[in-house]
């Protein structure tokens, strides 16, 4: 390997979910404030090629990057710390390893060889471990593997990285190993034999962690700590605690505080170029969690019992309610229970509302109901994708009197489809080809709420969806006060809508939620946050 780009490998063991994404966030953060250029990727373990066609239940929300990448939703979190964006290749999948190498057989590119796990799927593991570091953009490269060490799956993605060691070389190459320390409450202590038994997994597959993380409820003693150091064959001060946080944010200063920047920069013989700049964090955590009011939002949505399905979202509230100093109480609310009847008294003490994006017709007639409501009470309203074609449908039915107005998702045959499939994308079978992903530019109105939103007039936003506003009935809508007030310039699809003689009603086709971070929180997120503020004060 010519590059001189460092590697860092994060691996997880005895149990999924331990928070490997936000450690390598927290990681890459760290190192990225004292001037190194890094990036993080994530290997998933899975046989499909992306997340684009799992449901949100399986495996939370799909998160798209600017190239139109349907990636897992740690890519969000990388965005959300690190300020820069993804692309595809930051993450690959089994399914797309086995594809590749599937598709070069069937070319011949092998030669006639038996095409098997080692060499050739290894190889091509390796190939994309080590893509984004050819052009020396990047002085690290974190790589998340996915799943937990032991799992048959990521048995190849153990087998590369082993390999990746000797073809990088022991100062370019280090393995964070994830871990948790449980506790019994009834032996009333901590036990390190689930992590014993998790390195000595790797150990076999011919790997030798060089820090462990330990994620734990409880402060390790130093007698816990020299334990693990001890049977996990690693140094003392390697061995770093990972409590349990009050928020995600939190964790570069509490791995700072435990010095995993440091031991990671002493193994990979790497000097700091400037000291650690952790101002606009530690100013960003501040306002956080010392808000001045707070506001109560309902988010309306037909994942709101897995949270995941919503991350981003929940996220840029997060960001937004910092910047605006304001705690931002979600309350998830599932569409399909609202009725015509119900709905007051479930949406009368929000301040502000958010329609979550979504696909197919179940929970669709409340998420029209909570429009209706927005719009005739003077509520805050925020619709992201199905929840923008929501408020087009709500609209054409209760103020344009098209009773029977839809979207031809969910009505093939309405009479109104105020909302439907483009005509060039009609005749594509495969599910993925016929979305609309990635960033595409938006010219906004001038004087309209979301150009004061942005400050601007020109901006680009990420999409991910199938069906568009028909611009056959935009001249009505228009006539009758709801007005496009972003257009793509380039097929003149509706953008974004807004509502004339409303507080603040707007709805995006895109998904602004995608490119708020720590510190950019979206402005509409921001704006659409002072509303339902102003909102409460008129209470």
């Amino acid at each position: 390997m010519a590059s001189s780009t460092k590697y860092i490998f994060i691996t997880g063991g005895v149990t999924s979910s331990l928070g490997k994404g936000i450690i390598a966030a927290s990681l890459a953060k760290l190192l990225q404030s004292r001037g190194f250029r890094v990036t993080i990727q994530k290997f998933d373990p899975y046989l499909n090629i992306d997340p684009g066609t799992l449901n949100p239940y399986e495996h939370g929300e799909c998160y798209v990057t600017e190239d139109g990448a349907e990636t897992d939703l740690d890519l969000g979190h990388y965005e959300r710390f690190l300020n820069n964006p993804t692309s595809q290749a930051n993450n690959v999948t089994t399914g797309r390893i086995y594809n590749n190498v599937i598709t070069k057989e069937r070319k011949g590119e092998y030669l006639g060889k038996t095409v098997q796990v080692i060499p050739h799927i290894t190889d091509e593991i390796k190939r994309n471990f080590f893509k984004l570091g050819h052009d020396d953009a990047f002085d690290v490269i974190i790589t998340e593997i996915g799943g937990c060490v032991g799992d048959i799956e990521s048995l190849p993605f153990i087998e590369a990285v082993r390999q990746a060691k000797w073809d990088l070389g022991a100062n370019n190459f280090l393995v964070i190993h994830l871990t948790l320390i449980p506790y019994l409450a009834a032996a009333k202590e901590l036990k390190t034999k689930p992590t014993q038994h998790s390195v000595k997994q790797l150990l076999e597959a011919g790997i030798q962690p060089d820090i462990l993380v330990c994620r734990t409820e409880y402060h390790l003693p130093l007698d816990v700590k020299k334990k693990l150091a001890l049977f996990c064959n690693v140094q003392l001060n390697s061995v770093i605690e990972a409590m349990d946080a009050e928020t995600i944010y939190d964790v570069p200063l509490l791995m700072k505080k435990e010095k995993l920047d440091e031991r990671v920069m002493s193994k990979l013989k790497l000097t700091s170029k400037t000291n650690t700049d952790l101002d606009q964090w530690k100013a960003f955590l501040g306002k956080l969690k010392n808000p001045t009011q707070e506001v109560n939002i309902g988010l309306i949505g037909k994942y709101v019992s897995l949270p995941d399905a919503y991350k981003s979202i929940i996220e840029a509230f997060i960001h937004a309610g910092a910047a605006a100093e304001c705690k931002v109480r979600l309350k998830l609310i599932s569409s399909e229970e609202l009725q015509p009847e119900t709905v007051r008294e479930r949406l009368h003490d929000l301040d502000g509302i958010l329609v979550a994006p979504g696909f197919g017709e179940r929970g669709l007639e409340g998420k029209i109901e909570t429009v209706k409501f927005a719009r005739e009470n003077n509520l805050p309203f925020f619709g992201i994708c199905l929840g923008m074609q929501v408020a087009v449908i709500e609209f054409a039915r209760n103020v344009l009197g098209l009773s029977d107005a839809n979207s031809t998702e969910m009505d093939p045959a309405t009479a109104y489809p105020v909302i439907d499939m483009m005509q060039d994308q009609k005749n594509i079978q495969q599910m993925g080809g016929t979305m609309r992903l990635g960033s595409y530019p938006c010219e906004l109105k001038k004087g309209s709420k979301a150009a004061q939103a942005y400050g601007k007039t020109k901006v680009s936003e990420r999409h991910r969806h199938r069906y568009e506003f028909n611009n056959t009935f935009l001249k009505d809508m228009e006539e009758k006060g709801l007005i496009p007030s972003g257009i793509n310039p380039e097929s003149q699809l509706v953008e974004i809508v807004e509502l004339k003689n409303h507080p603040w009603f707007i709805g995006t086709q895109f998904h602004p939620e995608y490119k708020s971070t720590v510190l950019n929180p979206h402005p509409l997120f921001v704006k659409f946050i002072n509303a339902a503020i102003e909102n409460k004060k008129l209470k």
